[in-house]
């Protein structure tokens, strides 16, 4: 009998496999078949799977790779943020802040070292590399791309961010949330989010969590969004300490200069999340 979460797991190596490929090669803007060739596969077959998870074919996808795109993005981000504040809105993508709710921790439960708490985890596959994700029965509380030979030392680094907890691994769980978080689609649910910071730091992420997919801000109007307009250097250091990737988008702040600027997981793959959220918001 097939497994659909294993062949979704089959098709999103494939997938980041290509990615991949186009981002160490964008600047040359490689064809269809080179992408193909490199993997060993038909064009046809790329080009279907390719398109059924990004909803764009890849040499579509190359182009919102692109330093200008991103450039782009901000100046229409300028726009969107004025029109938002002045309504009074968080954010002009309010169906997405319904894709995810958060809880934040108490100072209490922090202080504690996670004393008493199951942590279930599991390494996963995505289109973007393998990623570690961590849960509570409360939601997630940690997802992380992981090179292939890091494995034991992320699992090890979980342990020390939590090290009075209890951490069950479950793979099996951790493949079904890929599914869900990696999806064209919204998931069916919410997805739960457990936040472990200093109240700046939550209000910061939450302020991410308002920018919606296909949308990208500077660190300057993520400090207005946040309510701290003068904060943009504490800002910044919240982003840095985000434990949750896409989930809270920390991806989707870039430089005022339309540069994708630094990433905690990789700039290469920071704007390879972006060109394949621009590719959702535009079909």
């Amino acid at each position: 009998m097939r497994n659909p979460v294993a062949d979704q797991a089959r098709q999103y190596e494939m997938v980041a496999r290509a990615i991949a490929f186009i981002r160490s090669h964008a600047r040359r803007q490689p064809t269809l078949k080179e992408i193909s060739d490199s993997l060993g596969l038909s064009e046809f077959h790329l080009q279907r799977i390719f398109s059924e998870w990004a909803g764009v074919s890849p040499k579509r996808f190359l182009q919102y790779v692109t330093k200008e795109y991103a450039r782009q993005a901000l100046r229409s981000s300028e726009d969107l943020l004025s029109v938002t504040l002045e309504a009074g809105l968080s954010s002009p993508g309010r169906l997405h802040d319904l894709m995810v709710t958060c809880e934040a921790m108490s100072p209490g439960e922090i202080k504690t070292l996670g004393a008493g708490l199951e942590i279930r985890f599991g390494e996963a596959p995505t289109p973007f590399g393998n990623a570690l994700i961590a849960w509570t029965a409360r939601g997630i509380c940690h997802l992380g791309f992981v090179e292939d030979t890091a494995s034991a030392n992320a699992v090890a680094c979980l342990q020390q961010d939590w090290p009075a907890a209890t951490l069950v691994q479950d793979r099996q769980r951790a493949l079904q949330l890929a599914t869900e978080i990696f999806n064209a689609r919204p998931p069916a649910q919410p997805l739960h989010l457990m936040l472990r910071g200093t109240n700046f730091q939550i209000k910061v992420w939450e302020a991410l969590i308002s920018v919606a997919p296909g949308e990208v801000v500077s660190y300057t109007q993520l400090a207005h969004r946040a309510g701290a307009p003068k904060a943009r250097r504490s800002v910044g250091t919240a982003i840095g300490k985000n434990d949750i990737a896409l989930l809270i988008p920390c991806h989707r702040v870039i430089r005022e200069t339309g540069e994708i600027g630094s990433y905690r997981w990789g700039s290469a793959r920071k704007a390879a999340l972006l060109a394949w959220e621009a590719a959702q918001a535009a079909r």
